[in-house]
Protein backbone atom coordinates (compact mmCIF):
# COMPACT_ATOMS: atom_id res chain seq x y z
CA UNK A 1 0.00 0.00 0.00
CA UNK A 2 0.90 3.50 -0.30
CA UNK A 3 0.86 5.21 3.16
CA UNK A 4 0.47 9.08 3.68
CA UNK A 5 1.04 10.28 7.12
CA UNK A 6 0.37 13.84 8.23
CA UNK A 7 3.17 15.18 10.80
CA UNK A 8 2.88 18.44 10.26
CA UNK A 9 5.04 20.02 13.44
CA UNK A 10 7.99 17.06 13.85
CA UNK A 11 10.60 19.24 12.60
CA UNK A 12 9.94 22.39 14.90
CA UNK A 13 13.13 22.89 17.50
CA UNK A 14 10.07 22.98 20.76
CA UNK A 15 8.34 19.79 20.54
CA UNK A 16 5.49 18.79 22.41
CA UNK A 17 3.19 16.00 23.12
CA UNK A 18 1.63 15.15 20.11
CA UNK A 19 4.76 15.78 17.89
CA UNK A 20 6.86 13.12 20.04
CA UNK A 21 3.90 10.64 19.66
CA UNK A 22 3.72 10.72 15.51
CA UNK A 23 7.71 11.20 15.67
CA UNK A 24 8.28 7.89 17.75
CA UNK A 25 5.38 5.97 16.16
CA UNK A 26 7.06 6.53 12.71
CA UNK A 27 10.07 5.56 14.02
CA UNK A 28 8.80 2.15 15.16
CA UNK A 29 7.11 1.77 11.97
CA UNK A 30 10.10 2.31 9.94
CA UNK A 31 11.60 -0.96 11.81
CA UNK A 32 8.84 -3.03 11.73
CA UNK A 33 7.80 -2.23 8.00
CA UNK A 34 9.70 -3.01 5.33
CA UNK A 35 6.75 -3.95 2.29
CA UNK A 36 4.45 -0.78 2.29
CA UNK A 37 5.56 2.50 1.11
CA UNK A 38 5.28 5.86 3.09
CA UNK A 39 4.95 9.47 2.37
CA UNK A 40 5.77 11.29 5.56
CA UNK A 41 4.28 14.88 5.41
CA UNK A 42 5.86 17.50 7.39
CA UNK A 43 6.14 21.46 7.29
CA UNK A 44 10.28 22.44 7.29
CA UNK A 45 11.77 22.71 10.37
CA UNK A 46 15.38 23.30 11.92
CA UNK A 47 14.99 19.74 13.88
CA UNK A 48 15.73 16.89 11.37
CA UNK A 49 14.82 14.40 13.55
CA UNK A 50 13.53 11.87 11.19
CA UNK A 51 15.44 10.02 8.21
CA UNK A 52 14.51 8.49 5.06
CA UNK A 53 14.65 4.91 4.80
CA UNK A 54 14.00 2.69 1.50
CA UNK A 55 10.60 3.04 1.89
CA UNK A 56 9.49 6.15 4.12
CA UNK A 57 9.44 9.34 2.41
CA UNK A 58 9.98 12.97 3.57
CA UNK A 59 8.36 15.32 2.02
CA UNK A 60 7.87 18.67 3.07
CA UNK A 61 5.10 21.29 2.21
CA UNK A 62 5.73 25.11 2.63
CA UNK A 63 2.72 27.09 3.64
CA UNK A 64 2.47 30.25 5.81
CA UNK A 65 0.23 29.05 8.16
CA UNK A 66 -1.12 26.29 10.24
CA UNK A 67 -4.62 25.91 8.49
CA UNK A 68 -3.26 26.83 5.26
CA UNK A 69 -1.13 23.98 5.69
CA UNK A 70 -3.75 21.49 6.72
CA UNK A 71 -6.67 22.76 4.63
CA UNK A 72 -4.76 23.25 1.82
CA UNK A 73 -1.55 22.25 0.98
CA UNK A 74 -1.77 19.15 2.40
CA UNK A 75 -5.01 17.84 0.01
CA UNK A 76 -3.05 18.96 -2.86
CA UNK A 77 -0.03 17.03 -1.85
CA UNK A 78 -2.22 14.04 -1.18
CA UNK A 79 -4.13 14.59 -4.78
CA UNK A 80 -0.48 14.39 -5.80
CA UNK A 81 0.55 11.32 -4.42
CA UNK A 82 -2.60 9.11 -4.19
CA UNK A 83 -2.34 6.93 -1.21
CA UNK A 84 -4.52 4.30 -0.58
CA UNK A 85 -4.87 6.10 2.95
CA UNK A 86 -3.59 9.04 5.09
CA UNK A 87 -3.73 9.00 8.89
CA UNK A 88 -3.68 12.35 10.08
CA UNK A 89 -1.82 12.65 13.58
CA UNK A 90 -2.85 15.34 15.49
CA UNK A 91 -6.41 15.67 16.24
CA UNK A 92 -7.64 17.52 12.87
CA UNK A 93 -7.48 16.98 9.35
CA UNK A 94 -8.42 18.41 6.13
CA UNK A 95 -12.34 18.77 5.17
CA UNK A 96 -11.51 17.70 1.84
CA UNK A 97 -9.57 14.38 1.75
CA UNK A 98 -8.99 12.73 -1.65
CA UNK A 99 -8.50 9.55 0.14
CA UNK A 100 -9.27 7.30 2.71
CA UNK A 101 -8.62 9.19 6.40
CA UNK A 102 -7.61 7.40 9.63
CA UNK A 103 -7.38 9.89 12.28
CA UNK A 104 -5.77 10.12 15.93
CA UNK A 105 -8.12 12.41 18.07
CA UNK A 106 -5.50 12.43 21.14
CA UNK A 107 -8.78 13.84 23.34
CA UNK A 108 -11.62 16.42 23.26
CA UNK A 109 -10.49 18.73 25.89
CA UNK A 110 -10.91 21.68 23.15
CA UNK A 111 -14.83 20.94 23.67
CA UNK A 112 -14.80 21.14 27.35
CA UNK A 113 -15.57 24.29 29.48
CA UNK A 114 -12.09 25.76 30.54
CA UNK A 115 -10.85 25.47 33.35
CA UNK A 116 -9.20 29.06 34.29
CA UNK A 117 -7.79 31.21 31.56
CA UNK A 118 -5.15 30.17 29.25
CA UNK A 119 -2.76 32.41 28.78
CA UNK A 120 -1.53 31.54 25.21
CA UNK A 121 -2.82 32.98 22.34
CA UNK A 122 -1.23 30.47 20.55
CA UNK A 123 -3.14 28.26 22.29
CA UNK A 124 -6.67 29.59 22.32
CA UNK A 125 -6.28 30.26 18.28
CA UNK A 126 -5.44 26.15 18.07
CA UNK A 127 -8.72 25.73 20.79
CA UNK A 128 -11.07 27.78 18.77
CA UNK A 129 -9.93 25.70 15.21
CA UNK A 130 -10.15 22.37 16.72
CA UNK A 131 -13.69 23.01 18.19
CA UNK A 132 -15.08 24.22 14.63
CA UNK A 133 -12.89 21.41 12.61
CA UNK A 134 -13.32 18.17 14.62
CA UNK A 135 -17.46 17.87 14.81
CA UNK A 136 -16.74 18.38 10.54
CA UNK A 137 -14.35 15.64 9.88
CA UNK A 138 -15.16 12.84 12.28
CA UNK A 139 -17.93 11.30 10.58
CA UNK A 140 -15.90 11.35 7.38
CA UNK A 141 -13.13 9.43 8.55
CA UNK A 142 -12.88 5.44 8.08
CA UNK A 143 -11.75 5.15 11.76
CA UNK A 144 -10.80 7.39 14.57
CA UNK A 145 -7.91 6.10 17.50
CA UNK A 146 -7.22 7.65 20.27
CA UNK A 147 -4.74 6.54 23.56
CA UNK A 148 -6.74 5.56 26.26
CA UNK A 149 -10.26 3.87 27.46
CA UNK A 150 -10.96 6.52 29.24
CA UNK A 151 -10.92 8.74 26.06
CA UNK A 152 -12.18 6.30 23.96
CA UNK A 153 -15.68 6.38 26.02
CA UNK A 154 -15.43 10.10 26.45
CA UNK A 155 -15.07 10.79 22.96
CA UNK A 156 -17.97 8.12 21.85
CA UNK A 157 -19.99 9.55 24.33
CA UNK A 158 -19.31 13.28 23.99
CA UNK A 159 -19.28 13.34 20.22
CA UNK A 160 -22.25 10.53 19.52
CA UNK A 161 -20.03 7.90 17.41
CA UNK A 162 -20.77 4.20 16.77
CA UNK A 163 -18.93 2.00 18.82
CA UNK A 164 -16.98 0.80 16.37
CA UNK A 165 -16.08 4.08 14.94
CA UNK A 166 -13.44 4.67 17.59
CA UNK A 167 -10.50 2.37 19.30
CA UNK A 168 -7.88 2.68 21.41
CA UNK A 169 -3.87 1.99 20.61
CA UNK A 170 -1.90 3.41 23.70
CA UNK A 171 1.27 5.76 23.44
CA UNK A 172 4.72 3.92 24.19
CA UNK A 173 7.64 4.98 25.67
CA UNK A 174 11.41 5.76 23.92
CA UNK A 175 13.94 3.14 26.02
CA UNK A 176 16.50 6.42 26.30
CA UNK A 177 14.55 7.02 29.56
CA UNK A 178 16.29 4.74 32.04
CA UNK A 179 17.96 4.89 35.45
CA UNK A 180 21.44 4.97 33.96
CA UNK A 181 20.89 8.51 32.47
CA UNK A 182 22.39 10.65 35.09
CA UNK A 183 24.45 13.39 33.91
CA UNK A 184 25.29 15.97 36.07
CA UNK A 185 27.11 17.97 33.42
CA UNK A 186 24.14 17.94 31.36
CA UNK A 187 21.86 18.84 34.67
CA UNK A 188 23.38 21.78 35.71
CA UNK A 189 22.95 23.45 32.51
CA UNK A 190 19.08 23.84 34.25
CA UNK A 191 19.91 23.43 37.94
CA UNK A 192 22.84 23.35 40.02
CA UNK A 193 21.65 21.30 42.70
CA UNK A 194 22.46 17.90 42.54
CA UNK A 195 18.79 17.23 44.45
CA UNK A 196 15.51 18.51 43.52
CA UNK A 197 12.07 18.59 42.61
CA UNK A 198 10.64 17.97 38.92
CA UNK A 199 7.32 19.70 37.39
CA UNK A 200 6.73 20.07 33.74
CA UNK A 201 4.67 22.92 33.82
CA UNK A 202 3.02 24.56 30.98
CA UNK A 203 0.01 27.88 30.56
CA UNK A 204 -2.87 25.44 30.01
CA UNK A 205 -4.92 25.41 33.27
CA UNK A 206 -5.07 21.44 33.33
CA UNK A 207 -1.41 21.26 34.00
CA UNK A 208 -2.23 22.56 37.39
CA UNK A 209 0.67 24.79 38.22
CA UNK A 210 -1.03 27.13 40.60
CA UNK A 211 -1.75 24.22 43.30
CA UNK A 212 1.38 22.78 42.04
CA UNK A 213 3.38 25.48 43.55
CA UNK A 214 1.06 25.69 46.66
CA UNK A 215 1.86 21.84 47.36
CA UNK A 216 5.57 23.26 46.95
CA UNK A 217 5.44 25.76 49.52
CA UNK A 218 3.79 23.68 52.27
CA UNK A 219 6.03 21.13 51.64
CA UNK A 220 8.62 23.93 52.01
CA UNK A 221 7.18 24.23 55.54
CA UNK A 222 7.30 20.81 56.95
CA UNK A 223 10.43 19.36 54.99
CA UNK A 224 14.01 19.11 56.77
CA UNK A 225 15.34 18.70 53.51
CA UNK A 226 13.75 21.51 51.58
CA UNK A 227 14.49 20.33 48.03
CA UNK A 228 14.22 22.89 44.92
CA UNK A 229 11.76 23.01 42.66
CA UNK A 230 12.78 22.63 38.65
CA UNK A 231 9.90 23.62 36.32
CA UNK A 232 10.65 23.18 32.69
CA UNK A 233 8.86 25.02 29.90
CA UNK A 234 7.37 28.12 31.78
CA UNK A 235 8.46 31.67 31.37
CA UNK A 236 9.72 33.47 34.33
CA UNK A 237 7.28 36.66 34.14
CA UNK A 238 4.37 33.18 33.89
CA UNK A 239 5.59 31.84 37.31
CA UNK A 240 5.78 35.81 39.05
CA UNK A 241 2.44 36.06 37.95
CA UNK A 242 1.33 32.70 39.70
CA UNK A 243 3.22 33.60 42.88
CA UNK A 244 2.25 37.15 43.17
CA UNK A 245 -1.56 35.78 42.56
CA UNK A 246 -1.46 32.99 44.95
CA UNK A 247 0.61 34.64 47.37
CA UNK A 248 3.40 32.67 46.94
CA UNK A 249 6.79 34.82 46.62
CA UNK A 250 8.49 33.54 49.41
CA UNK A 251 9.13 30.39 47.48
CA UNK A 252 10.57 32.01 44.37
CA UNK A 253 14.41 31.77 45.72
CA UNK A 254 13.48 27.76 45.85
CA UNK A 255 12.69 27.65 42.21
CA UNK A 256 14.47 27.15 38.76
CA UNK A 257 12.69 28.03 35.78
CA UNK A 258 15.15 27.37 32.64
CA UNK A 259 11.92 27.21 30.00
CA UNK A 260 12.24 24.71 27.56
CA UNK A 261 14.20 21.41 27.78
CA UNK A 262 15.01 19.75 24.60
CA UNK A 263 13.96 15.69 24.55
CA UNK A 264 18.00 14.54 24.04
CA UNK A 265 18.25 16.35 27.70
CA UNK A 266 14.75 15.50 29.34
CA UNK A 267 15.85 11.99 30.49
CA UNK A 268 18.98 12.83 32.52
CA UNK A 269 16.73 15.86 33.82
CA UNK A 270 14.25 13.00 34.89
CA UNK A 271 16.96 10.59 36.21
CA UNK A 272 18.47 12.91 38.17
CA UNK A 273 15.28 14.15 40.44
CA UNK A 274 14.20 13.11 43.48
CA UNK A 275 10.61 12.62 42.70
CA UNK A 276 8.53 14.01 39.16
CA UNK A 277 4.94 16.24 40.04
CA UNK A 278 2.37 15.34 37.41
CA UNK A 279 -0.85 16.67 39.09
CA UNK A 280 -3.13 17.04 36.28
CA UNK A 281 -6.20 17.91 36.24
CA UNK A 282 -7.05 16.67 33.01
CA UNK A 283 -4.77 13.77 30.51
CA UNK A 284 -5.75 11.84 27.63
CA UNK A 285 -2.71 9.32 28.19
CA UNK A 286 0.11 11.14 30.49
CA UNK A 287 3.38 10.28 28.36
CA UNK A 288 5.58 12.60 31.05
CA UNK A 289 4.63 10.01 33.77
CA UNK A 290 5.75 6.76 32.13
CA UNK A 291 8.93 8.86 31.31
CA UNK A 292 9.71 9.55 34.72
CA UNK A 293 8.79 5.94 35.74
CA UNK A 294 10.38 4.42 33.45
CA UNK A 295 13.79 6.81 34.66
CA UNK A 296 13.76 5.09 38.11
CA UNK A 297 12.17 8.02 39.96
CA UNK A 298 8.69 8.01 42.09
CA UNK A 299 5.96 9.58 40.53
CA UNK A 300 3.04 11.83 42.29
CA UNK A 301 0.16 12.04 39.90
CA UNK A 302 -3.62 12.35 39.52
CA UNK A 303 -6.46 10.30 40.33
CA UNK A 304 -7.97 11.95 37.58
CA UNK A 305 -9.33 11.17 33.86
CA UNK A 306 -6.33 8.71 31.89
CA UNK A 307 -4.16 8.83 34.24
CA UNK A 308 -4.99 6.28 36.64
CA UNK A 309 -5.28 3.65 33.61
CA UNK A 310 -2.32 4.47 32.64
CA UNK A 311 -0.24 5.22 36.20
CA UNK A 312 -1.85 1.85 37.17
CA UNK A 313 -2.90 0.73 41.04
CA UNK A 314 0.18 1.04 42.76
CA UNK A 315 0.95 4.36 41.68
CA UNK A 316 0.79 7.16 44.50
CA UNK A 317 -2.14 8.99 43.16
CA UNK A 318 -3.89 12.12 44.92
CA UNK A 319 -6.72 14.51 44.41
CA UNK A 320 -5.24 17.30 41.91
CA UNK A 321 -7.12 20.14 43.51
CA UNK A 322 -5.63 19.49 47.11
CA UNK A 323 -2.12 20.80 47.75
CA UNK A 324 -2.35 19.47 51.12
CA UNK A 325 -2.30 15.89 49.83
CA UNK A 326 0.38 16.47 46.90
CA UNK A 327 2.52 18.11 49.56
CA UNK A 328 1.73 14.57 52.61
CA UNK A 329 3.15 12.43 49.71
CA UNK A 330 6.51 14.86 48.61
CA UNK A 331 7.36 14.34 52.68
CA UNK A 332 6.17 10.92 52.71
CA UNK A 333 8.65 10.41 50.19
CA UNK A 334 11.29 12.06 51.71
CA UNK A 335 10.90 10.52 54.95
CA UNK A 336 10.29 6.99 54.55
CA UNK A 337 13.09 5.12 52.54
CA UNK A 338 10.91 1.64 51.77
CA UNK A 339 8.05 3.99 49.93
CA UNK A 340 10.72 5.67 48.41
CA UNK A 341 12.45 1.80 46.83
CA UNK A 342 9.02 0.51 46.13
CA UNK A 343 7.80 3.71 44.33
CA UNK A 344 10.99 3.75 42.42
CA UNK A 345 11.00 -0.32 41.34
CA UNK A 346 6.56 -0.47 40.74
CA UNK A 347 7.04 2.50 38.45
CA UNK A 348 9.89 0.62 36.51
CA UNK A 349 7.32 -2.43 36.03
CA UNK A 350 4.62 -0.15 35.33
CA UNK A 351 6.71 1.48 32.59
CA UNK A 352 7.91 -1.51 30.58
CA UNK A 353 4.64 -2.52 29.82
CA UNK A 354 4.88 0.43 27.01
CA UNK A 355 6.63 0.62 23.81
CA UNK A 356 6.32 2.28 20.70
CA UNK A 357 6.67 -1.03 18.52
CA UNK A 358 3.73 -1.92 20.20
CA UNK A 359 1.71 1.12 19.12
CA UNK A 360 3.17 0.54 15.75
CA UNK A 361 2.23 -3.16 15.62
CA UNK A 362 -1.45 -1.87 16.21
CA UNK A 363 -1.06 0.81 13.75
CA UNK A 364 0.10 -1.20 10.93
CA UNK A 365 -2.96 -3.91 11.43
CA UNK A 366 -5.39 -0.72 11.63
CA UNK A 367 -3.55 0.18 8.30
CA UNK A 368 -3.68 -3.24 6.82
CA UNK A 369 -7.48 -3.18 7.30
CA UNK A 370 -8.44 -0.17 5.75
Amino acid sequence: MKIAIEAQRIFRKEKHGMDFVALESIRALQQIDHINEYFILVSPGKDRCLQETANFHIIEIKCPTYIMWEQIALPLALHRIKPDLVHCTGNTAPLYCPCPLVLTLHDIIFLENKKGNNRSLYQRLGRIYRRWIVPRIILRCKLIITVSDYERKHIQESLLLPHDAIITIYNGLNPVFNPSRKDQTIVKKYIPEGVYLFFLGNTDPKKNTSTTLKAYNIYLRKSRQKLPLLIADLEESVIDNMLLKEGLTGIKSYLYYPGYIPNKDLPYVYAGAFAFLYPSLRESFGLPLLEAMSSGIPVITSKTSAIPEIAGEGALMVDPVDPEKIARQLIALEEDAALYEKQVDYGLMRASVFSWEKTARNLLAIYNQH
